[in-house]
């Protein structure tokens, strides 16, 4: 990777990361939640999200080790005493993280097909062209990665959030009793290379259906 590319990449990551912690704040102030918005973390200021480890040491590293990097932002903060309904709105708000990751990745994906002639032919703007293309396809990248990656259904990630409020309450509550070793269990997903067989596979399906148009 060239500097251009690891630049392009930690930005990328560093907005991903904004936009999905703002995303659940959001979620969390529609659903009567008016914590994290008190907090200032229903914002695109990627200040108010950053973790020195999560948003910035490991995107690093993993993007000088040329993997496709991923991170985390501080929790949002929510009380789920101020939500109508606290199973079905704890499963909305740790949905609305990966849903807008997708969404952006989507977006990125039209901009892509409605650019294609300019990506596929070259002009006078080629260079131009091979930037913007690197920009977006690295936004579809890692916005598709941290989706993924956050909807694992292990404590803390958002998808732990989603299998809880589909979860009988029974269940739940043993379910939650995994909470003190969801980090673990990541990094042990992590070391033995099954998180990386996983992404490898997502990147595999995005590289496809890039393929089929253009």
């Amino acid at each position: 990777m060239n500097i251009a590319s690891i630049i392009i990449s930690l930005f990328v990551v560093l907005f991903a990361i904004t936009i999905h912690e703002a995303a659940h704040g959001w979620a969390a102030y529609k659903l009567g939640d008016p914590t994290a918005f008190a907090m200032g973390r229903v914002t695109l200021n990627p200040l108010a999200h950053i973790d020195p480890i999560g948003t910035i040491l490991l995107p690093v590293i993993l993007v000088l080790m040329k993997v496709p990097p991923f991170g985390w932002a501080k929790p949002v903060p929510v009380n789920p005493r101020n939500l109508r309904n606290p199973r079905r709105d704890n499963l909305l708000i740790s949905a609305a993280g990966p849903i807008s990751n997708m969404l952006v990745a989507f977006l990125a994906f039209l901009v892509i097909i409605l650019l294609k002639p300019l990506f596929v032919t070259k002009t006078e703007y080629f260079n131009l062209a091979s930037g913007i293309f690197l920009i977006l396809y690295s936004t579809i990248q890692i916005n598709i990665i941290l989706a993924v990656f956050n909807l694992i259904p292990i404590p803390p990630l958002d998808g732990s959030g989603v299998l809880m409020g589909l979860l009988s309450h029974e269940a739940a509550q043993k379910y939650e009793q995994l909470s003190p070793y969801g980090f673990f269990i990541i990094l042990i997903l992590l070391m033995t290379g099954i998180l990386g067989s996983i992404i490898g596979v997502i990147l595999g399906i995005v590289n496809f259906l890039l393929g089929l148009f253009l």
